[in-house]
């Protein structure tokens, strides 16, 4: 089953964002009530400083932005995994070439990991399941 979400984003608060959208933290957005598990982006969990950095910086990134998700059918706990764009941008890119997540290459194919930035490399630690 493939789905395509849309949704227009406008800030109301750090964490929420009107039109639709909602940011659980950098990997994780809800797009017009439907959890979507960004395909290939390994973020830090929001325990962390940087998981909490990275979320505020998605949160940030998707203000006043429509937000699309092309689902591909796959589900991981409540959220369906897909590729969302802001306003035609994919989000997973970049939220990796800003420095707040590393690519995930068993999910990706390895499409991101030109992406990553040496910070992030050296800072973030990737995930068991993704390597």
């Amino acid at each position: 089953m493939k789905r395509i979400l849309t949704a227009a984003s406008f800030i109301l608060a750090t964490t929420a964002l009107a039109g639709g959208t909602y940011v659980r933290d950098a990997d994780t957005i809800v797009v017009d009530g439907t959890p979507v598990r960004l395909n290939g982006v390994d973020a830090p969990e929001l325990g962390t400083r940087s998981g909490r950095n990275a979320k505020r910086w998605m949160v940030n990134y998707l203000r006043g932005k429509t937000v699309t998700c092309d689902l591909n059918g796959e589900r991981t706990y409540d959220r369906w995994v897909g590729v969302c764009y802001a306003d035609g941008q994919d989000v997973g890119a970049a939220v990796i070439a800003a420095g707040h997540a590393l690519d995930c290459p068993r999910y990706s194919g390895g499409r991101y990991r030109k992406l990553e930035t040496a910070a992030a490399k050296s800072r973030l630690k990737r995930a068991g399941y993704c390597r």
